[in-house]
């Protein structure tokens, strides 16, 4: 098991790339007119959006499995499946991503969930205490 700092730090990149991720799909409606004229094309581009929901949900799954071998609590999986789902939806099924505002609604809220699953395993990691009980 890697030491908690490298824990810690996956969970806030991973809530930072989250929230981002969140921001990025919020945003997106409001800045699709200006994209051309301010050069946002390629950050507003569908490449971009693949490659974030497989970034977050590569980094979500491992961060909060091995999160979850060490506190034993699954609240913030349970918050991340359904902000993946969301993500995955919102990418892959058609009449949701050509739809702009529910595309955007779903994929800031899956990204927002994503991003409170990882806050919510940073506390519950650093909350976990060692005692006899404890297998790790």
């Amino acid at each position: 098991m890697p030491h908690t700092p490298l824990r810690h730090l996956l969970d806030r990149f991973g809530a930072t790339g989250s929230l981002l991720c969140a921001a990025h799909c919020a945003v997106i409606p409001l800045l699709l007119a200006l994209a051309p004229s301010l050069g946002f094309a390629l950050w507003l581009g569908e490449d971009t959006e693949r490659a974030l929901v497989v970034f977050v949900s590569l980094l979500g799954l491992t961060s909060l499995v091995w999160g979850y071998r060490r506190h034993r609590v699954i609240r913030a999986l349970a918050v991340l499946v359904p902000g993946l789902i969301a993500l995955w939806a919102g990418l892959l099924y058609e009449p949701l991503h050509l739809s702009l505002v529910p595309h955007a609604i779903v994929m800031t809220a899956g990204g927002a969930l994503v991003g409170i699953a990882h806050l919510m395993n940073l506390r519950l990691n650093h909350s976990h205490v060692h005692d006899a009980s404890c297998a790790h």
